[in-house]
């Protein structure tokens, strides 16, 4: 088909699945969408909560748009203040995690497909930044 229509709140919540629903959702809907070459997810980090883990890439680019709510990011060593419609572009190699605000956070991401090149970092990155 030259087509995939899906609403992104039918995709599976992987952060469900894997036992994080207390903290965020993690709608992976390449599949669902039969994409072939692009990544794309649509992420909710609950109010006032963070990501239940910081994650890297060794080799893909990624860009996050936030779409509603605001927050902040950490990218490394650095915290940034996010709100609706900015958008965030993500290099190779950079450690990334989100915190949303009072309102929450919701997300999109896009990138190259790229299963299996993920590091995922499950000690506290924040240092309360």
């Amino acid at each position: 088909m030259s087509y995939t229509i899906r609403n992104l709140r039918d995709v599976p919540d992987m952060a469900k699945k894997f036992g994080h629903s207390d903290s965020q959702e993690a709608h992976f809907a390449h599949k669902e969408l039969g994409a072939e070459t692009v990544g794309f997810s649509f992420q909710v980090v609950k109010p006032g909560k963070r990501q239940a883990f910081a994650h890297r890439h060794e080799q893909a680019e990624e860009i996050y748009v936030v779409i509603a709510g605001s927050g902040r990011v950490k990218l490394d060593d650095e915290a940034q203040e996010v709100r609706a419609l900015d958008a965030i572009r993500i290099a190779p190699g950079v450690v990334r995690t989100f915190e949303a605000g009072d309102e929450g956070l919701e997300l999109i991401v896009f990138g190259p497909r790229h299963e299996g090149e993920v590091e995922i970092i499950t000690e506290d990155v924040w240092g309360d930044a």
